[in-house]
Order: C-alpha cells, then sequence, then structure tokens
C-alpha cells in the first residue's frame, strides 16, 4: 500500500514519517505541498515541523497549499489521513477536524516521552490498539494545547471521537487531557505526540508508535 507524506516549507518529521511507514510494511511515497495530485496514493500524513515558519497561526498557510485541496477531497471520500503534531493543526485549520491548538498553557515548548491511553481502537489509524491500552511515544510542541467550545467537546466525548489521552500530568492544557481526536467516519485522525519517532528500539522509547501506521495497511488491506 502506497502511503502519501506531504513535504510542507519548514516540515522536519517528513523523512521519519516515511520511515515508519516503511518499517509497518508499507510504500511511502513523498509529496510536495505545490503538488496538484496525490500520486494514487491509498492514505496521507501530514507530518510534524514548522510549515511555512508557523506564520499567522501553526497550520494557518499550510491549508491554502495546492496539495491540500486533493487531501480534503480525498478525506472526504474517505482516504485515510493522519495528522501528526503540525499535521494536526493543519487538519484543524482546514476543518476536517474540529477545535484547534494553541500555545501551551505554560508558555514554553515541551519535549519528552509521553504516555497516552488509546480510547477509540477502531479509527483507521488506530486498529492495531486495543481500547484502553496505555502506549508510550515522544511529544514535542510549543503550541499543543488543544481547544473547542464546550459542545464540540461533549460531543467529542459522546460519539468517541477522543482518540487518545494524556495521563498524567497535562502536558500542555488540552482540554480533557485530548491528545488526538478523530472525525465522525474514522478515517481522518489527529494528534500531537509523535508516534513515528517510536517505531523502533533502536532509536526512541521503543516501538509503541508503529501501531498507528500498522493500522492504516489494515485499514487499506480490508477495503
Amino acid at each position: 500500500m502506497r502511503i502519501g507524506v506531504v513535504t510542507f516549507p519548514g516540515s522536519l518529521d517528513d523523512v521519519d514519517a516515511q520511515r515508519a511507514v516503511r518499517l509497518a510494511g508499507g510504500d511511502p511515497v513523498a509529496l510536495w505541498h505545490g503538488d496538484h495530485d496525490l500520486k494514487g496514493v491509498d492514505a496521507v500524513i501530514l507530518p510534524g515541523g514548522f510549515s511555512y515558519g508557523d506564520y499567522l497561526r501553526c497550520g494557518a498557510i499550510a491549508r491554502f497549499a495546492p496539495v491540500m485541496t486533493e487531501v480534503v477531497a480525498a478525506a472526504g471520500g474517505g482516504m485515510p489521513v493522519l495528522g501528526i503534531c503540525n499535521g494536526f493543526q493543519i487538519l484543524c485549520e482546514s476543518h476536517l477536524l474540529p477545535g484547534a491548538l494553541i500555545r501551551n498553557d505554560h508558555r514554553t515548548f515541551i519535549c519528552r516521552d509521553q504516555v497516552l491511553r488509546v480510547e477509540n481502537a477502531s479509527t483507521a489509524w488506530t486498529s492495531s490498539y486495543r481500547e484502553s491500552q496505555e502506549i508510550l511515544i515522544p511529544l514535542k510542541n510549543g503550541e499543543g494545547g488543544f481547544v473547542a467550545d464546550a459542545d464540540t467537546v461533549r460531543r467529542l466525548e459522546e460519539e468517541g471521537r477522543v482518540v487518545v489521552r494524556y495521563l498524567g500530568t497535562n502536558p500542555n492544557g488540552s482540554v480533557d487531557s485530548i491528545a488526538g481526536i478523530t472525525n465522525d467516519r474514522g478515517n481522518v485522525v489527529g494528534l500531537m505526540p509523535h508516534p513515528e519517532h517510536a517505531v523502533e528500539d533502536l532509536c526512541g522509547p521503543g516501538t509503541d508508535g508503529l501501531g498507528f501506521f500498522t493500522s492504516a495497511l489494515a485499514a487499506l488491506t480490508e477495503v
């Protein structure tokens, strides 16, 4: 299965995401922010970094990149799309996911290994996990606080659309310790922590992040 990884000016985890796809058994395809097509990929990853220098707001300019027109259309058609960190911010700015990501409540950049609880194991990106499974993957952000109006948060909770949640001390002030969410269809997922940095024992805190990528491959195989 071919999984595209978009590179925006300022992306810095695109190569890591491509490696994670490869380790999971997929075929990574490099996509450029100025592309007007998705090169026949079966799924798309928007990686972490600082797209367009995080000017205006994180992800605010990236939402207007030519490739995002194709990503939004493909997501609407059911294609699996994963946004990691800056990619999560882009998904929110593109209205593929609700809410927004704002500056951490302690106003400082955070970089640490973070324990998460998988709340929804039925999305295209989390089926390799068990519900309530605890995983350890790196977290690194300065604008990682997830916020939304009370009605939106209530719907996310009631509809089981919170995908992963921070355990222990809330690292950035996210409402309800939300670390990642999904759309109502379950094909679009955004999360602030970085599963692509936890896919092999040689580097990172282990392999707990690999399940996000094997999940997508499994979902595509079932189609």
